[in-house]
């Protein structure tokens, strides 16, 4: 993996790129298969291990490195189950809004119940999303764009693109699986 150069700063703060090459070197394979077991999922694991390394070009120096890298992980992965935590509460505020409003257009339109059940099996795909898939995939349906999906998410702009296509393809898998379920519980049915 090829770090870029950080972005220039203020001539007050010191960027050490030996001490944060060292330790990317020395820590990046054991601290990512532990984000991996911790979150359950490789990308997000490479992404806090990446914000890790780019905060130790910040560092003069660390008393104790492996101790410092962990910990600095850990607090980013708790910073963003607290701004999941939020955005989720966001989203469910956003989801509510919704049904209210496709509760009222269902009065108005002539939906048949197959396309009921439809979407029923959509949202419930949905569901099974991770909250970072399904927020991707929430925000690009209301047109933003990668810039402003990476702000949101907190990402950079060029993980946007593969971020949401891995989204898809896993919402796809869900629907999928979720359809095959319907077909064979409907044959049983029959």
């Amino acid at each position: 993996m090829r770090r870029r150069s950080p972005p220039s700063r203020g001539t007050g703060e010191r960027v050490d790129h030996d001490l944060a090459e060292r330790l990317f070197v020395t820590y990046h394979a054991t601290l990512v298969r532990y984000l991996t077991r911790r979150l359950g999922d490789r990308d997000w694991a490479e992404e806090v291990a990446q914000e890790t390394f780019v905060r130790a070009l910040r560092q003069e120096s660390i008393e104790n490195e492996r101790a410092w890298v962990f910990a600095v992980a850990h607090n980013l992965v708790r910073d963003g189950a607290r701004r999941d935590a939020r955005n989720r509460r966001h989203l469910e505020l956003l989801a509510a809004e919704v049904r209210e409003d496709e509760g009222a257009a269902s009065v108005d339109e002539d939906q048949s119940p197959a396309r009921g059940a439809q979407l029923a099996l959509a949202r419930r795909a949905l569901a099974m999303l991770t909250e970072r898939d399904r927020q991707a995939l929430l925000l690009k349906e209301e047109g933003l764009d990668y810039q402003e999906i990476a702000d949101v998410l907190q990402v950079e702009k060029s993980s946007v693109g593969t971020t949401l296509s891995r989204a898809r393809r896993r919402l796809a898998e869900a629907y999928e699986g979720l359809t095959a379920e319907g077909l064979g519980g409907s044959h049983v049915a029959s």
